[in-house]
C-alpha cells in the first residue's frame, strides 16, 4: 500500500534510511478500507441497528477500531517516513521533520474537543427538548453535572471522555510520539516491534494506562496496549513505501492465517466450542496468565482480537483480487470517503449519536434502525463530495514577492520537505 503524488515522474530526495524510491501512483486499498472502516464505526455507533450484523466484528474479534489503527499507522508510515528518515540522514532540521506529525496530533485534539463538546450539546439538548433525564447520565456525561470544574478540566487534558468520541485522543498521544517510532521503526524494524509488543504484554498484564480525571479507570483505548498496532502499521507503510512487504507472501502463512480466522469464527459460531475456548482462557488466566493473553478485553487491546485482524489484514494483503476491486469504480466512494477520513468521522460520530437519540425516543418507530444508518452514510458521502470539489479548485497564486521571500534554501529544510512530502490522508 503506497500513498503518494500522482505525479509518476516526481522523485523523492535519496536519504539512507530505505525510503528514497519514486513516487507511485496512490495505493486503492489505504482508501477504500479506511472508507469501509469509517462506515462500520457508524453503522456499529447506532447499536440495534440491523445493519450491525454486516460489519467486521461478526466475523471474528476484532472490530473497524482496530483496523482503524491499523491502516492509520500505515498511511502515517508511508506519509511521515521520509521527512524522519531525511533528518536521520542529516539532510533535514529536527523540527522540519517532526512538525507535520506534531500539527496533525494538534488537529486532532481540535476535532475531538469540537465533537466532545456538540455531543455533550447534543445530549444536553435531548434531555431538555424531550424531558428525559437519562440523556444526562448516558456515556459518562453524569461526571459533567456531577464534578462540572474537574470535568472541564479533564475535558481539555484528555482526562475526561465520554463514550463512542474516545478513540482520537489515544490517536493523538501516538502521533505525538510518531517520530520516535518512526526513527526507531527506520533504524530497526525487528527490534522496535519486538519491544512494542513487550511493552503491549507488560502494560495489558499490570493494566497499567493512562488515568481517566474525574471518574477513576483509565482510557478505553489505552495507547499504552493499542501502540502496538499502530507499530506496525508504521511498519508495514514503511516497508510498503519502499515497494516491500514487512512480512513475505508466503503459501504457509497464508492457510495458516486462513486457519486462524476460520477458527475464530468457528469460536463466535459453533455452539459448544466458544464456551469450552473461553473456559480455557478463563483458567489460564487463574494460573497467572496476563489478562490481555486470556480475556477479549478491547481496552488492552487482547491477543484474540490483535491475532483476528493481523490475520486478516495478512490475507487480504496477498490476494491481487483485493487491489481491483478496492480500484474498481464501483469502490469510488469507498475511496472517497477514506480519504477524506477526519471530515467523515467527525460528521459520521455526531450523526450516529443523533440517530442514537432518535431511536431511543422513537422505539417503537421499527423503520428507523434501517433508515438512519444509511442517511448518516449517505450525508457523509455527499461531505467528501463537497470537499474533494473544494480540493480541487485552483489554489491563488502567491505574489512574486512573497514566492521569493518564501523560496528554499540549503537551510530550509521544511520549505523543501514540503514539496515533496505526499499530502498526509485525513485520518491521520
Amino acid at each position: 500500500m503506497t500513498q503518494s503524488s500522482n505525479r509518476p515522474d516526481a522523485q523523492l530526495i535519496p536519504i539512507r534510511r530505505g525510503v528514497d524510491l519514486p513516487r507511485r501512483a496512490r495505493d486503492p486499498r489505504i482508501d477504500a478500507f479506511r472508507g469501509l472502516a469509517l462506515i462500520m464505526i457508524i453503522i456499529d455507533h447506532m447499536p440495534g441497528n440491523p445493519w450491525e450484523h454486516l460489519t467486521i466484528r461478526n466475523i471474528g474479534f476484532s472490530d473497524a477500531a482496530e483496523a482503524f489503527f491499523i491502516m492509520s499507522g500505515i498511511a502515517a508510515g508511508i506519509a511521515y517516513s521520509p521527512a524522519i528518515g531525511r533528518w536521520m540522514s542529516g539532510d533535514l532540521r529536527l523540527w522540519d521533520a517532526i512538525a507535520p506529525l506534531w500539527r496533525r496530533a494538534w488537529q486532532l485534539y481540535i476535532v475531538h474537543i469540537v465533537l466532545t463538546v456538540a455531543a455533550i450539546g447534543l445530549y444536553a439538548w435531548a434531555a431538555d427538548t424531550f424531558v428525559r433525564s437519562e440523556f444526562r447520565v448516558m456515556h459518562n456525561l453524569a461526571l459533567l453535572y456531577e464534578q462540572t470544574g474537574a470535568a472541564m478540566a479533564g475535558l481539555v487534558t484528555l482526562g475526561y471522555q465520554i463514550g463512542y468520541v474516545n478513540i482520537l485522543p489515544s490517536y493523538t498521544v501516538l502521533l505525538l510520539a510518531g517520530p520516535v517510532l518512526i526513527a526507531a521503526v527506520l533504524y530497526a524494524p525487528r527490534t522496535t516491534l519486538a519491544v512494542a509488543g513487550a511493552f503491549w504484554l507488560y502494560a495489558g498484564a499490570t493494566r497499567l494506562t493512562i488515568p481517566n480525571h474525574p471518574g477513576g479507570g483509565g482510557w478505553f483505548f489505552n495507547p499504552l496496549t493499542w501502540q502496538l498496532i499502530f507499530v506496525i502499521g508504521l511498519a508495514i507503510g514503511v516497508r510498503h513505501r519502499k515497494g516491500e512487504r514487512l512480512v513475505r507472501n508466503s503459501a504457509l502463512l497464508f492457510k495458516l492465517a486462513v486457519s486462524v480466522l476460520l477458527f475464530i469464527a468457528a469460536w463466535r459460531y459453533v455452539p459448544g466450542l466458544g464456551s469450552f475456548m473461553n473456559h480455557k482462557m478463563a483458567q489460564l488466566g487463574g494460573i497467572g496468565l496476563p489478562a490481555n493473553i486470556v480475556t477479549h478485553n478491547k481496552s488492552m487491546l487482547a491477543l484474540p482480537r490483535l491475532v483476528h485482524v493481523l490475520a486478516l489484514v495478512y490475507v487480504l494483503s496477498c490476494l491481487p483480487i483485493v487491489t481491483r476491486i478496492c480500484a474498481h469504480r464501483l469502490a469510488a466512494p469507498f475511496r472517497l470517503m477514506g480519504s477524506h477520513g477526519l471530515l467523515v468521522f467527525g460528521l459520521g460520530t455526531i450523526l450516529a449519536l443523533a440517530g442514537q437519540i432518535m431511536m431511543d425516543i422513537e422505539a417503537t418507530v421499527t423503520a428507523l434502525p434501517w433508515i438512519l444508518p444509511p442517511v448518516a452514510v449517505a450525508v457523509c458521502y455527499v461531505a467528501a463530495l463537497l470537499a474533494e470539489a473544494a480540493r480541487k479548485q485552483p489554489q491563488p497564486k502567491q505574489p512574486a514577492a512573497a514566492s521569493s521571500r518564501h523560496s528554499p534554501t540549503p537551510r530550509d529544510g521544511c520549505q523543501q520537505f514540503n514539496g515533496l512530502m505526499p499530502r498526509p490522508s485525513p485520518t491521520h
